[in-house]
């Protein structure tokens, strides 16, 4: 299935029990907490876990209804609010339409981890994603808040990239949530313009080992990094959210400057890309977004870098986007179909095309069935309470230290 699955930072997860189940009775779908401890010692074990969890991945899917299927390749947005109405929309999202994940919006921590709770109990437990380039105070205004990539201090390296993707970890874990939609390794080539201070800056190297180092970190306690926005939004002016930036290098300089990054987070065996909202002339001849760009995610993503975690869209709903539906990015490759303008509609499209014949029910399949395995390699179905007791102060614990060192 491609470098996706085998980094270090996967198997030490798995050997810390990533693939316990629920403890259902089902003896094909739970392994126990003693069994996965037993292979701490011997890493050559994880290509069992991982036939595994391939193995309880094929065997959920095929009790899955059509709507089930589709529902998990979407990832609504929602802001991080226990108000009432927000918590009947995730509910709505959980129970009617079988979402795969959300993207946590604006909030707080309490709120957030009252919603993770509820996800945890979906039938299949969700995704809980949030955008956390700097720490979770990017979207949760009581969370530690760290300094953006391109303001690290001198002594940034690749050793505390590690610590500080694990205390990132650490925070996310205690309020339930188990994805980040980070690093950020594009290569900017103007330090002003849309990506900026989001990036670790212009040299491709430097780029690539602290993106790699932080994302290792992160996975290293048990939740999914994200690196985007494939294949390079460093070089364009023009933001995705307001219009469709155009990608002018050529074939040469993307190889060395913008994959370059992506390549190097692909060859560690990371979990997750983002797919831009970017057209890249020498990429695909037509133009097309990229993540709606078979030339993109399937002919360079997934064949030429071997990527076999999960490809995420950037949000659909951005202007970037215009024009192109879910059924477009999921049959171009992606599995993950973030931020839609009406999840229920685009949902309700893709089950229509399928019934029609205009869409193979294999896509979906293939989709669904890499989403599922992720789930249960990173211990996602296990379905872990979320207390509510000492938050925020103990999410806040381990962050002065880093963000000590982090700007020294």
């Amino acid at each position: 299935m491609g470098r996706g699955f085998l980094s270090i930072s996967i198997i030490a997860v798995l050997l810390l029990g990533g693939c316990a189940g629920r403890g259902s009775g089902d003896s094909a779908f739970s392994v126990s907490d003693s069994d996965a401890a037993s292979r701490a010692g011997d890493p050559a074990e994880a290509s069992d876990i991982t036939a595994f969890c391939r193995e309880k991945a094929d065997s959920a899917l095929s009790g899955m209804t059509l709507e089930q299927r589709v529902g998990q390749c979407f990832m609504p947005s929602i802001y991080a609010s226990a108000d009432l109405p927000t918590l009947r929309q995730l509910r709505h999202y959980i129970s009617d339409l079988h979402v795969g994940g959300v993207v946590l919006l604006k909030g707080d921590l309490r709120s957030a981890a009252r919603m993770a709770g509820m996800g945890a109990e979906a039938e299949m437990p969700l995704f809980m994603a949030i955008d956390a380039e700097w720490g979770l105070g990017m979207r949760l205004e009581d969370a530690p808040d760290f300094p953006r990539n391109g303001r690290l201090g001198p002594g940034a390296d690749e050793r505390l990239l590690f610590d500080y993707g694990g205390e990132v970890a650490r925070e996310c874990r205690r309020v339930g949530i188990n994805m980040v939609l980070g690093p950020v390794v594009d290569v900017v080539e103007n330090p002003r313009g849309v990506i900026g201070s989001r990036s670790f800056g212009s040299d491709p190297k430097r780029v690539a080992d602290l993106g790699v180092a932080y994302a290792r970190g992160v996975e290293s306690g048990r939740v999914i990094s994200v690196a985007k926005h494939f294949p390079g939004h460093g070089s364009p002016d023009a933001d995705s959210h307001k219009s469709l930036p155009v990608v002018r290098r050529d074939a040469v300089e993307l190889d060395s400057i913008d994959l370059y990054p992506f390549r190097n987070y692909v060859d560690a065996g990371l979990s997750g890309v983002m797919v831009g909202h970017l057209a890249v002339p020498a990429l695909d001849s037509l133009s097309l977004p990229a993540a709606v760009s078979p030339a993109v995610i399937g002919d360079l993503l997934r064949r030429r870098l071997g990527f076999g975690g999960i490809v995420l869209t950037d949000a659909l709903n951005m202007e970037g986007a215009r024009g192109y539906d879910a059924s477009a990015a999921l049959s171009a490759g992606a599995d993950i179909v973030v931020g839609p303008e009406n999840t229920a509609l685009e949902i309700e499209n893709v089950i229509g095309k399928i019934r029609r014949g205009e869409m193979r029910a294999e896509v979906i399949d293939d989709r669904c069935r890499r989403i599922l395995f992720y789930k249960y390699l990173m211990g996602i179905d296990a379905g872990r309470e979320v207390s509510l007791d000492g938050i925020p102060e103990d999410v806040r614990e381990g962050a002065d230290s880093i963000w000590r060192r982090l700007v020294r």
